[in-house]
């Protein structure tokens, strides 16, 4: 999977490029803004806890974030790769980036070989013959 993610500040040609990647290389576009219109519209529950951050003028956390990526991600599991347009902003988005796309890969390899890595990992030494 090709993940990209654009940095840049606004009026910096991100969206005209964004745009450009995604036909050229078949990327689904993750904007966390339009992540959190979308759930915020649809009334999910990680759009009614962001709407309770929104209500008090907070910011979204990062937790709440990283839950709407992850729905993105697992609504796409046949995604050739995603192009990642506002996000990550700090180091710790990044880090949390990262781990939640490491998890990602493991799950996706468990389902590519159903049962043998889980079996593996969870049997004691003695079980695995």
């Amino acid at each position: 999977m090709f993940n990209l993610i654009l940095f840049g500040p606004p009026g910096s040609g991100k969206g005209t490029q964004s745009a450009k990647l995604v036909e050229k290389y078949g990327l689904i576009h993750l904007s966390t803004g339009d992540l959190l219109r979308k759930e915020l519209k649809l009334k999910t529950p990680l759009g009614l806890e962001a709407q309770q951050f929104i209500d008090k003028g907070q910011l979204v956390p990062d937790e709440v974030v990283m839950g709407m990526i992850s729905s993105a991600l697992d609504n796409n599991p046949d995604a050739r790769g995603f192009l990642f347009d506002g996000f990550p902003r700090t180091e710790a988005q990044a880090e949390g980036l990262d781990k939640l796309l490491a998890l990602k890969k493991i799950l996706n390899q468990s389902r590519t070989f159903p049962g043998s890595r889980w079996r593996r990992i969870n049997q004691t030494p003695d079980q695995s013959r």
